[in-house]
């Protein structure tokens, strides 16, 4: 350990690099490093943290959706993509490896497999979703590979399929299954959905699926295959560690997909809903998945809807339509109406809307001056409000002239005022693992002084909703954005709620994004899911970090808080260990009687650079470690651990 220090006319902390010549670092001793101990204040503490630091983002980008949480395993299953001869979906040369399994679609991923290339053709008629549907002609057939399948696992689909002439059948099949359709007779103009089910008779990591036309051409509008074990269209697997998490509030659609996105292409009957290319990110969206898909989701993972409204391209009316759609009484409402005939005749009763998603940043689609924004957030809404004037409107925000002046300009038109961030890979662990904290204490401050200096702030607040907080670099693993996460971040993730518990007074609540795969806690592989190294931080501390901080002081190198529990009997101290070392550390609590050992949960791994994948045994866990005395503190290296000391209950 080197220690510099610095002499600048006075004490204090101060920034800055230091740079130095001939110099010569010797070991002068190897005694376990001091890094002090940790002194708790139990009468002394703030508002209680909040459970909705703990929600969740999800967006359609990458594979978070659709790959990860969404159980269809076809690509382009609605044919947006015209079916050519010169077959190349990911680009020519490009196809799934080890290295890069998740290749971005850019073409059409079905291809001609017998027939010629004049046996296949594109056609305006059978048309079942966009602009064209695929003819077959007699002896044609076309696959779609790069799929997975297990043995004796059940699959199940359709084909949405059509013919003119009398006489023509269809046959699907799929490589290591036994089941699909052989020679289906496809009659009638109309397209007609034709069910299908196969078994695998052995796992296959690449399978395809293929679709021949026999007797008379066959025109195909959509086709699809999920796992017949999926929860109202959602991977099983995924959905069970969404559970897990227990995530109070989930924010969906964006992000930036938000400002290009028509939330009403996502409703109706989904084999109509049109296909297009992402408006943000790459490749397309099938809309497979949209408003009511989300709400179901919410539902079954047990969490409250954030829906995000477009203020990029949108206007307010579509955003104050999709809340009356969302929100407005069958009976009585056109909106509403809409809703019940596509089968939801209940409301959603969706109670978080976000107005906009990073309208500071001039990447964004619809990006306008913020005097110009300024009056369209008021208009959105405004608008919004006539239409139902009971929700919660959180603003984009973001520390610095922007959300001041949103503050200035628009804190009569908002209930929350969302801020994000996201760090980097750091050199040292303890400063990797700082710099979460350090961003959270930044955005706190910031709107500290917000409401310090802008008079309307002094007596209606608006409260910090961080919609987006995470670490973000490293290779794409798994697909877009799809970064893999060290033990080191789920550290730096533990970290962070130490500060969300010190800024209790301002933030109210944190979105950790992304869900699934894209920057993810949860990471999946075609047949497996996983939860991340910063996926078992949020559900260790969902369940056991909760309730009013204490003052808690520590060692410059050390990362610790306690909290007291809701119900006054239980003291809880976490403590980050990001050294590589085990740590003993002495605890001392006053102003709060411990009434016995505690019991401890930890978080670790054997390196900073552990990991877990769905397609392996995980590496870094969560356990129970045994009783904990009051006194001296035993941290492992690389570690995560959380106490709770039973103690009588606080007076009143």
């Amino acid at each position: 350990m080197v220690e510099i220090r610095a002499a600048l006319g006075g004490p204090g902390q101060c920034r800055g690099r230091a740079s130095f010549r001939d110099v010569r670092l010797e070991i002068l001793a190897t005694d376990p490093m001091s890094v002090g101990g940790i002194s708790v204040d139990a009468s002394v503490s703030g508002p209680p943290l909040d459970e909705r630091v703990y929600s969740q983002f999800i967006e359609h980008l990458g594979r978070c959706i659709y790959g990860g949480i969404w159980a269809e395993m076809l690509e382009d299953r609605k044919f947006f993509f015209p079916v050519r001869p010169d077959y190349a979906p990911y680009g020519p040369g490009v196809e799934p490896t080890p290295a890069n399994p998740y290749p971005i679609l850019r073409t059409s991923p079905w291809e001609i497999i017998s027939g010629g290339p004049n046996a296949v053709a594109m056609t305006t008629h059978g048309v079942v979703s966009g602009r064209h549907a695929v003819e077959l002609a007699p002896g044609a057939a076309i696959r779609q590979r790069h799929l997975a399948v297990e043995a004796g696992r059940r699959y199940t689909g359709y084909v949405v399929a059509s013919s003119a002439v009398r006489g023509a059948r269809l046959t699907v099949s799929l490589e290591g299954a036994v089941g699909g359709l052989t020679g289906a007779a496809v009659a009638g103009d109309e397209p007609r959905r034709i069910p299908f089910e196969f078994t695998a008779t052995g796992t296959v990591a690449s399978a395809a699926l293929a679709l021949r036309a026999d007797g008379a051409p066959v025109r195909v509008g959509a086709v699809s295959l999920m796992p017949a074990d999926r929860v109202e269209g959602m991977r099983r697997d995924t959905v069970e560690l969404l559970r897990r998490l227990r995530a109070p509030i989930y924010r969906w659609p964006g992000g930036n997909f938000v400002s290009g996105y028509d939330w009403r292409d996502g409703i109706g009957e989904r084999d109509r809903r049109p296909t297009c290319a992402n408006p943000a990110w790459t490749g397309i969206e099938p809309n497979d998945s949209g408003l009511h898909e989300f709400v179901h989701f919410c539902r079954l993972v047990g969490t409250e809807p954030m829906v995000t409204v477009d203020t990029g391209f949108g206007d307010a009316h579509s955003a104050a339509a999709e809340l009356e759609y969302s929100n407005g009484d069958a009976r009585t409402t056109w909106w509403g109406r809409k809703r019940a005939d596509n089968g939801a005749r209940e409301p959603f009763n969706i109670r978080y809307w976000c107005i906009g998603n990073e309208m500071w940043g001039t990447w964004q689609l619809g990006y306008m001056k913020p005097e110009h924004y300024f009056l369209k957030h008021n208009w959105v809404v405004g608008t919004m409000r006539q239409t139902h004037p009971s929700f919660i409107a959180i603003a984009s925000g973001n520390a610095g002239p922007w959300s001041e002046g949103m503050l200035k300009a628009c804190a009569a038109h908002m209930d929350w005022i969302a801020e994000h961030f996201y760090c980097g890979d750091l050199p040292g662990d303890m400063s990797h693992v700082r710099q979460i904290p350090e961003r959270i204490r930044q955005k706190a401050e910031a709107h500290r002084a917000y409401r310090a200096s802008i008079p309307g702030l002094r007596d209606r607040p608006i409260p910090v909703a961080m919609t987006e907080w995470n670490y973000w670099y490293g290779p794409h693993v798994f697909g877009e954005l799809g970064t893999r996460y060290f033990l080191r971040d789920a550290l730096g993730i533990a970290a962070g709620f130490h500060e969300y518990a010190r800024q209790s007074d301002v933030i109210v609540s944190a979105f950790y994004a992304q869900t699934v795969n894209v920057i993810g806690a949860i990471k999946t592989s075609r047949t497996r899911a996983a939860m991340e190294t910063t996926g078992l931080a949020l559900e260790l501390y969902r369940n056991r970090f909760l309730g009013s901080p204490l003052r808690t002081e520590t060692g410059h190198l050390l990362e610790a808080q306690a909290l007291r529990s809701s119900d006054g009997r239980r003291l809880v101290v976490s403590v980050v260990n990001p050294w590589r070392e085990e740590l003993r550390v002495p605890l001392r609590v006053a102003g709060a009687r411990i009434k016995g050992p505690g019991r401890a949960w930890r978080l670790s791994g054997p390196a900073p650079t552990s990991f877990n994948d769905p397609d392996q045994d995980p590496v870094v866990s969560v356990a129970e470690v045994g009783a904990v005395e009051l006194g001296e503190l035993r941290l492992a290296a690389l570690s995560a651990t959380i106490i709770e000391f039973p103690c009588a209950a606080a007076a009143n």
